[in-house]
């Protein structure tokens, strides 16, 4: 099975990591070993862009459910069943 994010095949979770950020995962997360000065510059990058896109965090949290939702094989995920909410009793009536 193949899945794509636009024209861009996703083959791994980075992949689609980045093409949902439509940045590479680095940026966020940074590398073994940057220095100060890197990191410095990497953490503004990504200020600035979430400065253009404040809805970012919250559309990548939606996209990143739904693959991982459509494609749980990708992420060795199980999925997890919701417990049944309970109603409150009412009262005078016994539960």
């Amino acid at each position: 099975m193949r899945a794509y994010i636009g024209r861009q095949q996703a083959v791994s979770a980075e992949d689609f990591a980045e093409l949902a950020l439509g940045t590479p995962v680095e940026l966020w997360l940074g590398v073994e070993g940057e220095s100060e000065q890197e990191r410095a510059a990497r953490e503004d990058a990504a200020r600035d862009i979430l400065a253009d896109n404040p809805d970012l965090p919250d559309d990548l949290i939606r996209i990143a459910a739904q693959v991982i939702e459509d494609n749980p094989d990708l992420f060795d995920v199980i999925p997890l069943t919701r417990p049944a909410r309970r109603r409150p009793a009412r009262k005078g009536v016994a539960a």
